[in-house]
């Protein structure tokens, strides 16, 4: 199952707890790109570097723990925490944008894909990476609402944040996301199109479970 839409639509939430619920493996393809983005910061390697951004992609060596909460581990380093930062968002953003660093992530994602089943979430899951997915839902929600939801995420996690300004660059990524010549956000045409506003979570698990069952 892929489950694609824009930032904020509570894509990991609900994938996670399908996944849990079914039994499945679980991917975070947002996840593998944060954490190339956050490699990319903190050696220093510019976003528009195409070519030495994909190197990295290629070296970095990526865990996944996903039991109540997803903990991700860069060559051997929790970076959980920093997953959630702005700064990296819109480095991922940029760096998804480049063909090489797709081409190298794009394997890394498809060896995630074993029994019973996996719920894929992303931008490009059901267009792209999963494009035979036998379910495929396209979650999304007001700019509004997602950025109150990004913010209130931030908070909690005792990260400062500006709603505004988290607006502002909701606004932005998903323009970005939209218009990049390679892998941009669509919805798949075959894809069941569910928007998450002002909907309680639990809701929203349960129309995504009710496709399948």
């Amino acid at each position: 199952m892929t489950i694609d839409g824009p930032s904020g639509a509570g894509k990991g939430t609900v994938s996670r707890a399908v996944a849990k619920r079914l039994g499945w493996h679980y991917l975070d393809s947002g996840s593998i790109y944060r954490s190339l983005a956050i490699a990319v910061l903190e050696q220093g390697v510019f976003p528009e570097d195409e070519q030495a951004v994909a190197d990295l992609a290629r070296s970095m060596r990526l865990e996944f723990n996903c039991g109540d909460t997803l903990t991700v581990y860069l060559n051997g380093v929790d970076i959980t925490r920093q997953l959630a930062a702005e700064s990296t968002g819109n480095t991922a953003s940029k760096i998804a944008a480049l063909p090489k660093v797709r081409q190298v992530l794009l394997q890394k994602q498809r060896d995630f894909q074993r029994q019973p089943g996996l719920v894929a979430d992303g931008r490009d899951m059901g267009s792209v990476v999963f494009p035979d997915a036998e379910y495929k839902v396209y979650l999304t929600a007001s700019a509004g609402e997602r950025a109150e939801r990004r913010y209130k995420q931030l908070i909690e996690k005792g990260i400062h944040a500006n709603l505004e300004q988290i607006r502002k660059e909701i606004d932005e990524r998903d323009r970005r996301d939209q218009e990049r010549k390679t892998a941009p956000l669509v919805m798949p045409s075959d894809a069941y199109y569910l928007d998450s506003s002002n909907k309680p979570v639990e809701q929203v698990i349960e129309e995504v479970l009710n496709l399948i069952h």
